[in-house]
C-alpha cells in the first residue's frame, strides 16, 4: 500500500469545532494547516479598524481599492500552532473576539473578498498535503479534494460551546443569548449569500458533532483519512 499526500476540505457552521479538528488532524498526519476563517476575520478586523464598516454597511469601493494591501500570513507560536498576522501584527486574539464575529459573514459574503481569498488559498494548497477549514472548501476552493467533511452540531450546542470559550478567554460580558442570536444569524447569512453559500458538497461525508467527545471526532477523522490517503 502507498500511502499518497492529498487535500482535506473540511466545511461546516461556525462554532462547530471545525478548526480545532482540523489543527489537530493536520498535527496528527504531519500535514500542513490553514485556516480560511481566520483570512475572513483578520480582513474583517482591518474594516473595522479603518472606518470601513459603519454598522453593517461596508464601504466596498473603498475595500476593493484597499484590498491589495491586506497582508495576511500564518506564523507558528511558541506553543507549535499558527498565529494568524495582519499586515505583520499578531491579530490572533482580535480576529476571535465578538466584535469580529458579529460582522464577519457580512465580510465574507462580498464577492471580490472571497474570489481574493478563494486565489490565496488555492495558492496555499497547490502541492496537496494540506487540511484547510471554512465554509466553501469542499465546493469552491479544492472542489477536487480527495476527503470532504462536512460538520455540524446544534445550534444551542454550538452556542454554549463558543459562549464556553469566551468565558475562558476572559469575556464576561457577552451573555448566551448574544452567542446563540450570533450563531443562527451567521448561518442565515453564510448558507443564503450569493457568492459561494455554505452547503454541503454532494461527496463530503457527514460529521455531526452535538454529542461526540473530542476522542470520537479524532477517531472519525483519522479513519476517514486513512480510507482516502491509501491506494494500491
Amino acid at each position: 500500500m502507498n500511502v499518497r499526500k492529498i487535500t482535506i476540505a473540511i466545511d461546516g457552521y461556525s462554532s462547530t469545532g471545525k478548526s480545532t479538528m482540523a489543527k489537530a488532524l493536520a498535527r496528527a498526519i504531519g500535514y500542513a494547516y490553514i485556516d480560511t476563517g481566520a483570512m475572513y476575520r483578520a480582513v474583517t478586523l482591518y474594516c473595522l479598524d479603518n472606518g470601513l464598516l459603519d454598522g453593517d454597511r461596508v464601504d466596498e469601493a473603498a475595500l476593493e481599492q484597499r484590498l491589495a494591501d491586506i497582508h495576511i500570513t500564518f506564523c507558528p507560536n511558541d506553543e507549535g500552532r499558527s498565529d494568524t498576522y495582519l499586515n505583520g501584527k499578531n491579530v490572533e486574539a482580535e480576529i476571535r473576539s465578538m466584535r469580529v464575529s458579529d460582522k464577519v459573514s457580512i465580510i465574507a459574503a462580498i464577492g471580490f473578498v472571497r474570489r481574493d481569498m478563494v486565489r490565496q488559498q488555492q495558492a496555499m494548497g497547490r502541492d496537496k498535503g494540506i487540511v484547510m477549514d471554512g465554509r466553501d472548501i469542499g465546493t469552491v476552493v479544492f472542489p477536487d479534494a480527495e476527503l470532504k467533511v462536512f460538520v455540524t452540531a446544534d445550534p444551542m450546542v454550538r452556542a454554549q460551546r463558543r459562549h464556553d470559550e469566551l468565558r475562558a478567554k476572559g469575556d464576561t460580558t457577552t451573555s448566551l443569548s448574544e452567542v446563540l442570536h450570533n450563531v443562527t444569524e451567521r448561518d442565515r447569512i453564510d448558507t443564503t449569500r450569493a457568492e459561494s453559500p455554505l452547503r454541503q458538497a454532494d461527496d463530503a461525508i457527514v460529521l455531526d458533532n452535538s454529542h461526540m467527545t473530542i476522542a470520537e471526532q479524532n477517531a472519525f477523522l483519522m479513519g476517514a483519512f486513512a480510507a482516502r490517503s491509501h491506494s494500491c
